[in-house]
């Protein structure tokens, strides 16, 4: 697959995670990566650690880079997108911003530009992530396989639909905070039963890492593998007894509702 020149918007997190990835596994070289900032200290930083390269400008970018990789926060994307406008020419554009769909893009752009948006989660970081493609999209095929191999090394890749976008970001966009969530309480509740923190929070861990390898490895049913774990009078169908009594599934779903809704007030916002 040919390595093409990709060119970041914004250097945080989500950039350093992918440009690093790509880099390490060898589906990028460091030489065909430009990054342009705001805050120059950020792509010094990213430059020195993976020797990549820094673009001082928009313009720049554009011209050296074949695609445009914006990984800003959502409410930096209007202006961002107004100042590639001029430059982009046919460039395609791929966009990480929640909230952002491919027509919401070239509504600023312009509407016959080639645009991709993707919602990735922050396990990506340590190469566990979650990137949903949304479909369809109007880059070139050797173009998307090239965006799509790259987020492959990070963790799953998967597609949906523009309108399903809302549910995938309420469920794996954000979903890693509800997990954290379930590993603090999980973890406090060790202490609370006697368990030193550091115990508490190593077996919380491995045993949402765990559960969630079974998941996925047996392609069980989630309930079925609970029932299994349920021992006749047992001591975990007692635990699940309160959970259910305490409303625990229908928590979780109505916090995933309403992100969702959030999400689409959002977007409908932009």
């Amino acid at each position: 697959m040919s390595a093409y020149t990709l060119g970041f918007v914004g250097a945080g997190n989500m950039a350093n995670a992918i440009i690093k990835g790509a880099v390490e596994k060898d589906v990028l070289p460091c030489d065909h990566v430009y990054i342009f900032d705001v805050d120059n200290a950020k792509t010094a930083i990213l430059s020195a650690d993976l020797h990549v390269n820094i673009a001082y400008s928009i313009k720049e970018l554009c011209e050296v880079s074949h695609i445009i990789m914006i990984a800003v926060k959502p409410n930096a994307m209007e202006a961002v997108l107004k100042e590639l406008k001029p430059y982009i020419a046919d460039k395609p554009v791929v966009s990480i911003a929640a909230g952002w769909s491919a027509e919401m893009i070239r509504e600023i752009i312009g509407a016959d530009k080639k645009v991709l948006r993707l919602m990735p989660n922050t396990p990506l970081l340590v190469g566990a992530g979650m990137s949903v493609f949304e479909t369809p999209h109007n880059l070139p095929d050797d173009m998307a396989a090239f965006v799509e191999n790259i987020f492959s090394t990070l963790g799953e890749v998967d597609h949906a639909p523009c309108k399903s976008m809302d549910a995938v970001t309420a469920v794996s966009g954000s979903g890693p905070a509800y997990v954290f969530m379930f590993i603090e309480a999980l973890a406090d509740a060790g202490v609370l039963c006697g368990l030193p923190r550091s115990q508490a929070v190593k077996l919380a861990v491995q045993t949402v890492m765990g559960s969630a390898k079974m998941v996925k490895d047996t392609g069980s049913h989630p309930g079925a593998l609970k029932d299994a774990v349920c021992s006749p009078g047992g001591t975990t169908i007692e635990a699940v007894k309160s959970l259910e009594r305490d409303g625990f599934r229908g928590a979780v779903i109505n916090a995933v509702e309403k992100c969702a809704q959030k999400s689409h007030i959002l977007s409908n916002k932009q």
